[in-house]
């Protein structure tokens, strides 16, 4: 294990200065209570204790953190000047967060020293079929703007959404029931239709009868499938290299349809195995978003009711029907919603020949194409931003 053991005596100014504007209002500490530890680059590192809305610094300890930040000391004196949290340091790779991102960057905003209603915040709301979804949220714009993840995604993909679109819109993300910090219902469909009503019930309960809804991947899916269930709750969709119904014959779906997701309650994944296997199939998977994003995936699939639902969500989006009456490609014709895709031109996972069957099925769609892979809103922030502002600013003019 690394020695964390702090080699100052007392920690960095920027730490003590984050630590006193402290607000307890603006991070969700699941259980209450939270270690976060601040590590200073070749100078140690101390501990947060977040609990009954406190903090306290400590020397680290041997255990593994709740989350993890780490930058020099002159990065933690620049994190502590910058209102936004130092998602910008993070941004830049000046800072590390690994483990939990609702709790690393929620510890910067609860420590960033902004009062502003439009202050980006976590919390959690209930609903009446999954329980507890948790969300992230910024900006006081005149229209809402959801976010959907992916598979195996949380909100946190979504927060460079949140720190360039808040000016114009009220900005949330939520982790879907099943992943991130969300509960994990057993027996749950974890399918696009299930999934679609609990972001209606999560709206419900934030008081927003009306927005617009943007989607990743499996997110992207169900967004597609809100709009299909009721338009006149939805402005305008955003479908970032949305997952799509398979057009090529699905050999392996007698077998995926007999399997049973809930055996993922009864696996045993050690998590040197699940690591391993994981940073191997992501490139780049230890420094930045994708260090981040491996994390986030493997807190919740390291438990059985998250892998649980993983399989069902995976098992879900293989199996969905593209042709007949009720098929994907047949009903998206009806979609009714202005629509933006924006497709990776090296997306691997939906590749951008996809473009032209969307096309055919939904003419008045616009495209936009980028040099990226799965996840334009985080490889290609500022493109896909100005696109999203571009589109969404058009439909709430038009409206």
């Amino acid at each position: 294990m690394q020695d964390v053991t702090a080699r100052s005596v007392a920690p960095p100014a920027g730490i003590e200065a984050l630590l006193e504007r402290f607000d307890p209002d603006v991070i969700d500490v699941p259980g209450e209570r939270a270690r976060i530890r601040l590590e200073v680059a070749d100078d140690g590192a101390w501990d947060a204790l977040v609990e009954a809305g406190r903090v306290r610094l400590v020397p680290a300890a041997p255990e593994q953190p709740d989350a993890l930040l780490r930058t020099d000391a002159d990065g933690w004196r620049r994190v502590a000047e910058d209102v936004r949290g130092g998602l910008g340091a993070f941004r830049a790779g000046r800072l590390r967060i690994r483990h939990s991102m609702h709790l690393g960057v929620g510890f910067l905003a609860a420590t960033s020293g902004s009062r502003g209603p439009g202050r980006l915040r976590f919390h959690s709301v209930h609903t009446s079929t999954a329980g507890a979804v948790s969300v992230l949220e910024a900006g006081v714009g005149p229209r809402a703007l959801v976010c959907v993840h992916g598979l195996g995604g949380t909100k946190a993909s979504f927060l460079p959404t949140a720190g360039m679109l808040a000016d114009a819109f009220r900005v949330v993300a939520l982790d879907l029931p099943g992943f991130g910090e969300s509960d994990k219902p057993i027996g749950a469909p974890y399918d696009a239709p299930w999934f679609a009503r609990m972001v209606f019930e999560a709206m419900g309960a934030l008081g927003v009868e009306r927005a617009h809804l943007a989607g990743n991947s499996m997110g992207g899916r169900v967004v597609i499938e809100a709009g299909l269930q009721d338009r006149s709750r939805i402005g305008g969709l955003v479908l970032l290299s949305p997952a799509l119904a398979w057009l090529r014959d699905r050999r392996w779906a007698p077998l995926v349809r007999a399997l049973r997701p809930e055996l993922g309650l009864l696996q045993v994944t050690p998590r040197p195995l699940a690591e391993g296997v994981v940073r191997r199939l992501i490139p780049g998977a230890e420094n930045g978003w994708a260090a981040a994003g491996v994390d986030e995936f493997l807190r919740s699939y390291l438990t059985p009711r998250g892998r649980a639902a993983f399989y069902a969500a995976a098992r879900n989006i293989y199996l969905d029907e593209p042709h007949g009456d009720e098929g994907f490609w047949t009903r998206l014709g009806g979609l009714e919603c202005d629509s933006l895709f924006v497709w990776g031109r090296h997306d691997t996972l939906v590749p951008v020949a996809f473009r032209r069957h969307v096309e055919r099925a939904l003419a008045r769609a616009r495209h936009v194409e980028l040099e990226c892979g799965h996840v334009p809103q985080l490889e290609r922030p500022r493109e896909t931003h100005a696109a999203m502002r571009d589109f969404l600013c058009g439909v709430t003019a038009g409206r």
